[in-house]
This record gives structure tokens, C-alpha cells and sequence, in this order.
């Protein structure tokens, strides 16, 4: 036993310098090995970064570009938006311009029909648009917000805060008032 001992006390490095020198030599290869790993790593992070600065830029470009294009569209919608509407009124011009031509004493019967005719297709082409006519008449109650009171009457045969007379009528975009009713309203008698 005691030959294993010293055998074994043989085959240990004497100093602990001895020790140390197997890991110093490996460790300039693990080192290396560290540092190429690292420069890999580095390289690969770098191309990405690249690669995502690429993308950002061109998705920058892109949003400018629809930044352009709908500043584009928004000019030429507000330009030419009337363009459906102005088309169905033209027809219309053309036949007051036929009955103004056509027009004389004689014919006045005509011309009255003419007109009548005309303004049934411009209330059709309105009401294609979605613009309807505020319904007010006489002795309906008077409503601020579809009425605008131009002047007060006393009458006796309508009750206070009634519709007198319409002097203009009112009309609603898409069931949004665009132009109040002109009215007279009624008040009590004094």
C-alpha cells in the first residue's frame, strides 16, 4: 500500500506553478476560441442591424409616400367631389335655358309647365344626394333646431309658438340640417 502511496505522490506536480501550467496553456486557446466566437456573434448582430436600419428606411419612404398620395387623393376629393352632383344638375340648366329661349307671352302656359317640370328633376337629383326638404308648413310647432324665426306675429286662429308663414324652406344632408327653415312665428295675442 504504501507503494501506491508514493507512486501516486510520484505522478502529482510538485508546485503548484506545475499545476497551473496545463491551464495556462489551454487557456490562450479557449481564449482565442472566446474571441472568434464573440467577433461571430458581433459580425451577426451587425448584419442585422443593417438589415433593420434598411428596413426602417424603406418603410419610412413608404410612409411619406402614403403621406403624398393621400394629401393627393384629399385635394382631388374636395376638388372634384361635386363632380356626380354637378353632372345630374346639368340637365337641368339646360332646360330652364330651353324655356327662357322659348319663352313669350303666348307660350306662358308652356314655360309654367316647363319650370314645373325642371324643378321636379332638380328636387329629384337633390334627393338623390340625400338632401330632403325640412317639412314645415303653417301652424306646425316651431322647432329651433330645423327653424329659424324671422319675425313674430300675433294671429288668433294659431296657437303661440306655431309656424305663421314659411318664407324659405329648410333643407337636411343626410338628415343633417345644411340650412334652417325661414319662418314666421306666432305669439299670443296682447
Amino acid at each position: 500500500m504504501d507503494k501506491k502511496k508514493h507512486a501516486s505522490h510520484l505522478e502529482a506536480p510538485h508546485t503548484e506553478e506545475q499545476a497551473a501550467a496545463p491551464r495556462a496553456e489551454a487557456a490562450p486557446a479557449e481564449g482565442a476560441e472566446r474571441i472568434r466566437e464573440l467577433e461571430e456573434r458581433l459580425a451577426t448582430k451587425e448584419a442585422e442591424a443593417a438589415a433593420n436600419w434598411d428596413k426602417f428606411v424603406r418603410e419610412r419612404a413608404d410612409l411619406e409616400n402614403y403621406r403624398k398620395r393621400t394629401q393627393k387623393e384629399k385635394e382631388e376629393l374636395l376638388r372634384y367631389g361635386n363632380e356626380s352632383l354637378v353632372t345630374e344638375l346639368l340637365p337641368i340648366v339646360d332646360s330652364m335655358e330651353r324655356a327662357l329661349t322659348h319663352a313669350n307671352e303666348e307660350s306662358l302656359s308652356a314655360v309654367i309647365e316647363g319650370v314645373k317640370m325642371t324643378h321636379g328633376m332638380l328636387v329629384a337629383a337633390l334627393k338623390k344626394f340625400g338632401v330632403a326638404a325640412v317639412e314645415t308648413e303653417k301652424g306646425t310647432p316651431f322647432d329651433p333646431a330645423f327653424h329659424q324665426a324671422m319675425c313674430q306675429v300675433e294671429d288668433d286662429d294659431l296657437p303661440p309658438n306655431t309656424v305663421a308663414e314659411v318664407f324659405q324652406k329648410g333643407y337636411l344632408l343626410n338628415e343633417r340640417l345644411i340650412r334652417p327653415a325661414m319662418v314666421s312665428v306666432t305669439v299670443a295675442p296682447r
